[in-house]
């Protein structure tokens, strides 16, 4: 049966008491949620906005930086992003990379020349006094043992007939180590030093010259007769270290940067 409601006119599918037009239905706790829900997110966005622009003014403020309002409100976003992070310029990878290539500067050492190096190693610089051959060094050698070993037996027998004895002890052998080589650094020494030759040098000939040729000054002799207690100390090592030397020198020859010759010095002898 069909109804019409007296007040509104409106048709009716149920009573007229309840009509839907003049008397609507109470709004439900959902429906109340709901629609404060849809009224929360339609407002929040003006809330947010208004909230960044705020602060976007006071960090302008901070960095005295005038005050304005941003046109667009969809510029909120990135500006506030901006306050929040001071703005850097960032180098993507490709052209930090190409950056650190065009100003690497590579710098290749030079080849190292040591031939022009005068001291490098000691060399004979003249063809015209040649380094003495080693049978002649090794007959003068000989000689010089002789001289001091028969300096030494004089010494003995002087001893002896002194009343001294020799006991055979570990002692009495250092004891006459020390003795032997006292002699042969004093034998040395002296005869380098003050004639540049010693006495089985100068019977066989030899001369004491630099690297050039000419005689040798006092420096170099005390370079050289260093070089001789160095031999010693080593149980004439020095001395046969001419045998594997390119220039047949000896260790007192590459010491104090002379040699020794058969021929004349150049500025005479």
């Amino acid at each position: 049966m069909t109804r019409i409601c007296p007040n509104c006119r409106a048709l009716l599918l149920t009573s007229t008491e309840n009509c839907s037009f003049c008397h609507p239905p109470a709004e439900t706790p959902a429906a109340r949620r709901g629609s404060r829900q849809i009224e929360f997110e339609d407002g929040g966005k003006d809330l947010w906005r208004k909230e960044v622009t705020r602060r976007l003014n006071d960090y302008r403020a901070r960095r005295g930086e005038p005050r304005h309002e941003i046109a667009d409100p969809s510029q909120h976003a990135s500006r506030a992003r901006l306050a929040v992070e001071p703005v850097a310029r960032v180098r993507s990878p490709q052209s930090t990379s190409t950056t650190t290539a065009d100003r690497l500067d590579i710098c290749i050492q030079p080849e190292l020349d040591f031939s022009s190096f005068h001291d490098d190693r000691a060399h004979p610089q003249t063809a015209l006094v040649p380094v003495a051959s080693l049978s002649q060094r090794r007959w003068a050698g000989m000689l010089d043992a002789g001289f001091i070993t028969l300096t030494m037996a004089a010494f003995l027998t002087l001893f002896r007939g002194l009343g001294g004895d020799i006991v055979a002890g570990k002692l009495d052998a250092l004891v006459g180590v020390t003795i032997v080589f006292l002699f042969y650094s004093m034998y040395f020494v002296l005869f380098t030093i003050l004639n540049s030759a010693t006495p089985g040098m100068q019977l066989c000939g030899l001369n004491t010259v630099r690297l050039d040729g000419s005689l040798p000054d006092t420096r170099q002799l005390v370079w050289r007769s260093f070089g001789y207690l160095l031999s010693g100390v080593t149980l004439a090592f020095g001395f046969l270290w001419s045998v594997w030397d390119e220039d047949r020198f000896t260790w007192h020859d590459r010491i104090s940067h002379t040699y020794i010759t058969a021929a004349a010095p150049l500025n005479g002898a």
